[in-house]
């Protein structure tokens, strides 16, 4: 007889969310443990996975021959069939067959997925794309990710690398992204390129809220919130900026694809999506044409933090 749970991952840079799910596919546990500590060693991030569904099985009281899979999405480019991880961008995997350790620690079947296409399969399943059969989703995080639901199916193209539309150049004259290109649409408007907007012009003498709190790189969400709600000028400039590409991409995008739905989600739109979809909309009818735009719709993703692990869900109710 199959298990009754599914425990699910969020595999993040800087944490792990954990939650396992019922029958009913309701979360009956959840754990949060950050990466940080993991620091640039592979082994020490799987031990920190393995402590972590560890801690679950244990806290939780549930027998671990009730466990009918385990799944999780994590950042990179990952060969979704085989379960490695080809490369990762904040953390430190190459090649790494993470299937066949989590399999062989667990023996409990383990599936694994891009973040992003996880998190766009969240919100098709359970979430606001929920009924759609063309979904395009944009995840505005540290990066910016994409996620394709074409006819029904996540599409995953070539060896599953598709859907990389962060990496959509923009302006080729524009910021330097951490891809190695210029002007890609993650270089205007994820966390990344926003802050770099940010310390662009605080090294101008240009003072604002948010250039203190800029750790690696990026500020957190919850900072820019504040520092939005206090109308503080540069802000509000790397947030119309940011939207301004969003607005660019979301129609290129409309164009090509012509979807029932695009959905916005990740830890930015999580903390003022309201904001983000004011000024998207505002934008987007300038870059798409009419008759396509017409029968599609722009929705903030609805569950949040979850939209990953609810992914994970759907990943394993769909073998």
């Amino acid at each position: 007889m199959a298990g009754k749970y599914n425990i699910c991952l969020d595999i993040g840079g800087t944490k792990i969310l954990g939650a396992i799910f019922n029958e009913k596919k309701e979360i009956v546990y959840r754990l949060k443990k950050k990466t940080k500590e993991a620091g640039d060693d592979a082994d020490n991030v799987e031990k920190m996975i393995i402590s972590v569904v560890e801690d679950m099985i244990n806290e939780s009281d549930i027998k671990k021959k009730d466990i009918k899979a385990i799944a999780a999405g994590a950042p990179g480019v990952i060969d979704q069939g085989a379960g490695i991880i080809l490369t990762s961008p904040n953390l430190p995997w190459t090649n790494y067959d993470i299937k066949s350790s989590i399999e062989k620690k667990f023996d409990i079947p383990f599936y694994i997925g891009n973040d992003v296409n996880v998190g766009v399969l969240g919100e098709w399943k359970y979430g606001v794309a929920k009924g759609y059969n063309n979904v395009v989703g944009f995840f505005v995080g540290t990066g910016m990710g994409g996620g394709l639901i074409l006819d029904g199916k996540m599409f995953t193209g070539n060896k599953y690398k598709a859907a990389e539309y962060g990496h959509m150049i923009l302006d080729p004259e524009g910021p330097l992204c951490g891809c190695g290109q210029r002007g890609c649409l993650e270089a205007f408007s994820s966390k990344k390129g926003m802050s770099a907007y940010i310390m662009q012009q605080t090294s101008r003498g240009r003072k604002n809220m948010l250039a203190e709190t800029i750790e690696n790189g990026v500020f957190k969400s919850k900072n820019l919130k504040k520092a939005l709600a206090a109308k503080d000028t540069v802000t509000i400039e790397a947030v119309d900026r940011a939207c301004h590409y969003l607005a660019i991409a979301t129609g290129n995008m409309i164009n090509t694809i012509s979807p029932d739905i695009v959905v916005y989600g990740g830890g930015v739109m999580e903390a003022v999506g309201d904001i983000f979809m004011e000024k998207i909309l505002a934008e987007v009818d300038r870059y798409c044409m009419p008759s396509i735009r017409s029968t599609v719709e722009l929705k903030k993703a609805a569950l949040g933090d979850d939209s990953n692990i609810y992914g994970a869900l759907a990943m394993i109710e769909d073998l």
